[in-house]
């Protein structure tokens, strides 16, 4: 028998009486029980738990540069015609030092005292009231070459959430002297040639300073003003205004305009008195269209002048071309030129007394361009076809030629090209021009525009050449009009040029010194002939803040 054969055999019955012999030994009479043991504990996981990690984000090297203009910081300026005085004032420009209140005072040849002042009261922001005060005189070489002129106002405004009230008062005494008669013939007292003009003036209105929930916008004004020329005539006028203005869908505007202007006129001492009313009504009803690059203004202008109706058309628009740049306006538009006496004297102040009104009706065609070049450079230019009605002409008197009539034109056309531009850096330094030509024609009452200017030119300049150092000029110069005499000849005027220039000089805080020296050329000029102006003058003062 092999060997390994007989080794298992003998280790299997071993094994076989082990197991015999331990179950024998057990106690049977109690109950089986088996027990296993694992390794393995079924356990709750923890919940996870969201952790925000502090790494930096990396930095975005991409660029996205969006467009961004900022709109040129310049001034746009309006030239109006206005009268020349005896004595050429140069512009006031204050040296702003951030005070409020303010005296400026000065003396200069040809006997001239200046003075004025300004006051402001209130925070601005719940109330803001503002007084000024100026006073001027000279007397001249020739004989009763006079002139003085004061001037009171104020106005204030009281704001409250929605809106805003606002009122206007002032007082101006004007003494002109009717020197323009033969000093070898006549010699008047100077009583006998003053002419003082007197007005007062009151107004008044509320404006909203937000649009309204209902996307309304309103300004009702009223004003009234007393004017008067004493011992020769008295005048009186109620200007009423309530515009009115509704935006939608942020292109379309509606807007209406009511108006009332009511005047009521008396003299005295001429042979025989008048006494007469001048009433104009209108209402203006207005559709507005406007786009980013144009708008359009579509409505018109029915208007009572006493009772007789007119109606005028109210079309314009505007139209931007060459990105921006360049802006395109046109437009057919008509008005009534209200000429009471008081608007008569501003233009003309040697006129004599009226013993009539009549309105001036105008029409206007025009087409134009305006252009911004640059941050500072602007300029304009319009050409116009005007028609007029009943035009106001000024002719001398038939007794000695020292004071004017109206003598109107039914009839007249006036082809006008006006031009202007501006140069505006800042604060710092601003220069401004303005050329008007107008070319009358078509006359059926007279042979001529009497009285008027067919061209004009103005330019200023104001100069921070230092810190504390301002410097000024301001130039004018006209051609000369046609002049009907008190013989029945005309003359033409050889016009004018009239230079001024001054400098400012800020000492202090609270004190600067001035000095304006005007009609450089000593150019003695006639803007009204028969009423040369004064020659070469020279103002010099001090200016103390507060």
């Amino acid at each position: 028998m092999n060997k390994s054969i007989i080794i298992r055999s003998m280790l299997f019955v071993t094994g076989v009486s082990c197991s015999l012999l331990s179950f024998a030994q057990r106690d049977t009479t109690k109950k089986q029980t088996i027990d296993i043991t694992s390794s393995y504990k079924p356990v709750l996981r923890n919940a996870v738990k969201v952790n925000f990690s502090a790494t930096q984000l990396n930095a975005d090297t991409s660029k996205n540069v969006g467009p961004y203009n900022i709109p040129p910081q310049n001034l746009f300026y309006s030239y109006q015609p206005v009268s020349l005085r005896p004595l050429a004032i140069a512009q006031d420009s204050l040296l702003n030092l951030g005070t409020r209140n303010y005296v400026k005072a000065g003396f200069g040849n040809y006997t001239t005292p200046y003075l004025s002042a300004g006051f402001s009261f209130g925070d601005g922001k719940t109330s803001l009231v503002n007084v000024y005060a100026d006073y001027v005189s000279s007397k001249g070489a020739i004989q009763n070459q006079d002139y003085s002129e004061l001037n009171i106002k104020g106005g204030g405004s009281y704001f409250t959430a929605d809106n805003e009230i606002y009122g206007r008062a002032s007082v101006r005494v004007q003494d002109n002297y009717l020197y323009g008669y033969d000093h070898a013939v006549h010699n008047y007292a100077k009583a006998d040639v003053l002419q003082r003009f007197q007005t007062l003036s009151l107004s008044g209105g509320i404006r909203n300073k937000a649009e309204t929930g209902t996307g309304i916008n309103y300004n009702p004004h009223v004003e009234v003003n007393l004017f008067s020329n004493e011992n020769k005539a008295k005048e009186s006028s109620l200007v009423l205004t309530v515009p009115a203005s509704k935006t939608f869908a942020e292109s379309f505007t509606v807007k209406v305009a009511a108006k009332a202007d009511i005047t009521s006129y008396t003299s005295k001492n001429l042979q025989p008195n008048v006494k007469f009313t001048n009433n104009i009504y209108s209402i203006a009803p207005e559709l507005v269209y406007a786009k980013p690059l144009f708008n359009i203004h579509a409505g018109v202008t029915p208007t009572w002048e006493n009772n007789k109706l007119s109606v005028f058309p109210n079309i314009y628009g505007e139209a931007k071309i060459q990105d921006k740049i360049f802006l395109v306006q046109a437009g057919l538009t008509g008005r009534f030129i209200k000429n009471t006496y008081q608007y008569l004297t501003s233009v003309n102040p040697f006129l004599q007394t009226l013993s009539f009104q009549q309105n001036t009706k105008e029409i206007e065609l025009y087409g134009g361009l305006k252009a911004t070049i640059g941050s500072h450079f602007n300029f304009s230019a319009k050409a116009s076809w005007l028609t007029y009605s009943n035009l106001p002409l000024f002719v001398n008197d038939t007794a000695d030629g020292k004071t004017f009539v109206v003598r109107n034109e039914s009839r007249l056309y006036n082809f006008r090209i006006h031009g202007d531009m501006s140069f505006v850096k800042q604060d710092k330094f601003t220069v401004t021009g303005g050329l008007t030509f107008n070319g009358y024609n078509g006359m059926k009452d007279n042979d001529r525009a009497w009285g008027t200017i067919p061209l004009e030119l103005n330019a200023s300049l104001r100069w921070w050449a230092f810190k504390q150092v301002l410097l000024k000029g301001d130039f004018m110069a006209f051609s000369g009009g046609a002049f009907l005499m008190k013989d029945g000849s005309d003359v033409k005027l050889g016009g004018g040029t009239d230079l001024s220039a001054g400098v400012e000089f800020a000492i202090n805080k609270r004190f600067s010194a001035w000095i304006d020296i005007n009609n450089i050329f000593n150019n003695k000029y006639q803007r009204w002939y028969s009423y040369p102006v004064y020659g070469l003058n020279v103002l010099g003062g001090a200016i103390f803040r507060f």
